[in-house]
């Protein structure tokens, strides 16, 4: 754990004190906090830039301001529909980029990360858009627990989520492929998601109206329960498992 500038150390250390992280040696990768807020970076000579969770520029700012609303491919997956905004736990949070669009399309969100450096980015992210008053009302929306989710969904108290929302990390199985950096990135802290089929089993549990499972658009469905129907787009799909409608608060 590194402060990119003096005035940044007091708060780097108690990161690095919170993250059981030690500062300074060799090392491949590190953890930084600077004006940009914090960020992970590779170390090596040919290392892409920074990872970082941000809501307030790049991407997400972007489809906050041009990525349309609730016609959009995950809005409709999880079940968005004129008075209707379901109550979604994403059980795979990441970065946060899905849960922040669900967010701003007016849905409660609880989100779940169970590796500590992502979960800090995350966390991070969220305070430093709290203090934006754009930003602030959406964000205000979603909450962050670090976790396992599977563990967590097993022994859930109070009242369940409507709709799950898994976004497994998908194995590389080309060796040979460039991979995002982010996705590079996170596999040297969490690495594959293995234990996806538990995962989808500890979500249909739990769920009262619908899972929903971000996949790679070619690839196999989760192993266990097969979804009843999936939205395709270019890239990418969402498998749909219903359990019971949505309805509107009045119905």
């Amino acid at each position: 754990m590194e402060a990119l500038e003096p005035e940044f150390a007091q708060a780097a250390a108690a990161w690095a004190e919170r993250l059981h992280l030690r500062s300074g040696g060799e090392a491949e990768f590190a953890l930084q906090l600077g004006r940009a807020g914090l960020q992970f970076v590779e170390l090596s000579p040919h290392a892409a830039g920074p990872v970082r969770a941000d809501f307030l520029a790049g991407p997400v700012a972007h489809r906050r301001l041009f990525g349309g609303g609730s016609g959009q491919m995950i809005a409709r997956a999880v079940g968005i529909q004129p008075g209707i905004r379901p109550h979604v736990l994403d059980a795979t949070a990441g970065l946060g980029r899905d849960a922040f669009v669900l967010a701003r399309l007016g849905c409660a969100l609880t989100l779940i990360e169970r590796q500590p450096l992502i979960a800090a980015l995350l966390e991070d992210a969220l305070q430093r858009a709290l203090a934006d008053h754009e930003v602030a009302t959406i964000v205000a929306r979603m909450h962050l627990v670090c976790d396992n989710a599977i563990d967590l969904m097993r022994v859930w108290e109070g009242e369940a989520p409507q709709v799950i929302y898994l976004d497994p990390m998908f194995p590389q199985r080309d060796k040979s492929a460039l991979v995002k950096k982010e996705m590079r990135l996170f596999r040297s802290l969490a690495g594959d998601d293995d234990d996806a089929p538990a995962l989808l089993e500890a979500a249909l549990d739990l769920a009262t109206n619908r899972v929903v499972v971000k996949r790679p658009r070619k690839a196999p469905a989760i192993a266990g329960e097969k979804p009843a129907y999936a939205l395709e787009g270019k890239s990418s799909r969402f498998d749909i498992y219903p359990k019971k409608s949505l309805k509107t608060k009045a119905g």
